[in-house]
């Protein structure tokens, strides 16, 4: 892999991340959610990003750490949404940010018992 854009992680993180911001453009959903929302999703890709281009294992995880906290932030706001009422595709979005969570632990499992440093 040469850049971030070859990792699936980022790919689907990045997709993640567009339907979060065609969601968010419902102005159904209340907009301080939506703002917060928006920013979650987006540092789930900007962080996979960020970490890349460290060139470190040790501080590419650490970045993987945070957009996977960032993604369980969006589920959470999800949640909220979706308690309100003002979400219909809340099962559908929250398998694709518990998908994107997961291989993101499993990237970190990897790379943290990678001989590459």
């Amino acid at each position: 892999m040469k850049t971030f854009e070859d990792l699936e992680v980022y790919q689907k993180a990045l997709d993640f991340t567009i339907i979060i911001f065609k969601l968010t453009d419902d102005k159904a959903i209340n907009r301080n959610i939506v703002y917060q929302l928006e920013r979650a999703s987006l540092s789930i890709s900007n962080n996979i990003a960020e970490g890349f281009e460290l060139q470190s294992n040790r501080q590419f995880v650490k970045f993987l750490y945070i957009a996977k906290a960032s993604c369980g932030e969006c589920r959470n706001l999800l949640t909220v949404t979706h308690k309100l009422e003002q979400i219909e595709t809340y099962n559908d979005l929250k398998t694709k940010s518990l998908e994107v969570s997961k291989q993101l632990a499993n990237f970190i499992k990897y790379l943290k018992n990678s001989e590459i440093r």
